[in-house]
């Protein structure tokens, strides 16, 4: 379950489906690779839903742009240097690689058996309406909407709101386990939880001595022993001691272990449901 906020919207007035995005409310909105199934990307890589939209809808155009010649004769009729010619190829070349570097990833991909239309106005015309198999390439840039081009071509997007949550990490109720925080803490909306754990770890290592760590422990799972520490017990050479031993920690909201795949925006929408600030609580995990 991912949350993320309104970015488009849609009508059916012309006897079909639209679906408008405007700037920038329509860029607001942003996913990790992963959660969309977008292979060979970093981890913590963010894809913006409406630039690749965007991307995707103009990916004919793009690909049908790249292939066309460049015009090697000015206005006035004059032939271009050798000078400016070598220029010209070389500005080509640059933008090819761009358009080859920036793919269209699979979850925007539009059919080409029945593709849909792109209904807009140009930056200095009037309204038009065209499939997207249906560019051949040559149209002007001035069709397009300058921040569309700039997003697509240039990656710029406009300033944005809401992408950050403010949010407050108290340790649970009977916990000894303390971090030290500079009070409100502010993350992208999409953070997801087990990064907020490995800051809890990161600050509680450093910040606490690791027997402190042990008494939580045992207090949590009733005076029982508890293994705190993740993966397979074997330290690495070269690693300082808080990042040899990494206690295990759940993130709780309203009493709720979170999982750790969960963004904020999620446990906000779902679990903490609440316009006040969101507080999740922190603890040593309890055995089960």
């Amino acid at each position: 379950m991912v949350s993320i906020p309104s970015w488009f919207t849609v009508d059916t007035k012309l006897g079909c489906l639209s679906v408008h995005l405007e700037t920038p409310q329509c860029f607001s909105a942003e996913m990790y690779s992963a959660d969309l199934k977008v292979s060979g990307r970093p981890e913590d890589d963010k894809i913006n839903l409406a630039r690749e939209t965007l991307k995707g809808l103009m990916g004919h155009w793009l690909a049908k742009k790249k292939h066309k010649p460049k015009p090697q004769v000015l206005a006035s009729g004059d032939t271009l240097s050798v000078k400016d010619t070598k220029k010209n190829l070389s500005a080509s070349k640059t933008e090819d690689s761009s358009v080859a570097s920036d793919p269209v990833y699979p979850p925007f991909e539009f059919s080409s058996v029945s593709p849909p239309s792109i209904i807009t106005e140009g930056s200095q015309g009037g309204p038009w309406r065209k499939k997207i198999t249906e560019f051949t390439g040559t149209e002007d840039e001035k069709d397009f909407p300058l921040w569309c081009l700039d997003a697509v071509l240039n990656n710029r997007l406009p300033p944005r709101e809401n992408t950050k949550l403010s949010f407050f990490l108290h340790p649970c109720e009977g916990s000894t386990v303390q971090v030290v925080t500079l009070g409100k803490l502010s993350a992208p909306r999409i953070l997801r939880v087990h990064k907020v754990t490995n800051y809890v770890v990161e600050k509680m290592v450093l910040d606490n001595p690791l027997d402190s760590l042990a008494i939580d422990a045992a207090s949590a799972s009733g005076g029982q022993p508890q293994s705190l520490f993740a993966g397979n017990g074997l330290l690495q050479s070269g690693l300082k001691p808080w990042q040899k031993l990494r206690p295990s920690i759940e993130i709780l909201c309203n009493n709720q272990v979170l999982s750790p795949d969960m963004s904020l925006a999620t446990v906000r929408a779902y679990i903490w449901k609440k316009n006040e600030d969101l507080i999740l609580n922190y603890r040593v995990a309890i055995a089960r």
